[in-house]
């Protein structure tokens, strides 16, 4: 499977953030989509995923209640938006695959996945 990831770029400090990542090659119905992210000078981090069969949501403690996944466009196409960005959620944002995920544990292991976009930049600035 093939990941286009976009919508990223430069936002202020609480306005509005929506990145969407559409994938092709494959017809996605069992597993997970994710998104991911990595700031200058740390490792990749679980930011959010959703699982396609159940529409079930995971989020890190650090985009919880700030950050909203889900799935649109018959399981192709994922989309990760905020309204509330912070300076510290500036980091290149990655989605990816995964085939057989349905738990928390799971979905936020970079090690689940097998497909992964090619990621976009997100500066918020304060």
């Amino acid at each position: 499977v093939q990941l286009q990831a976009s919508g990223g770029g430069l936002v202020q400090a609480g306005g509005s953030l929506r990145l969407s990542c559409a994938a092709s090659g494959r017809t996605l119905s069992n597993g997970a989509m994710g998104w991911f992210r990595q700031a200058p000078g740390k490792e990749r981090e679980f930011a959010a995923a959703v699982i396609w069969s159940t529409g079930t949501t995971y989020y890190a403690n650090s985009v919880k209640d700030r950050f909203t996944i889900a799935g649109v466009s018959a399981r192709s196409t994922v989309v990760l938006r905020t309204s509330s960005p912070k300076p510290e959620d500036t980091a290149v944002y990655y989605c990816a695959v995964s085939g057989d995920c349905s738990t928390h544990e799971c979905v936020a292991a970079t090690r689940s996945y097998d497909s992964w976009g090619q990621g976009t930049q997100v500066t918020v600035s304060s």
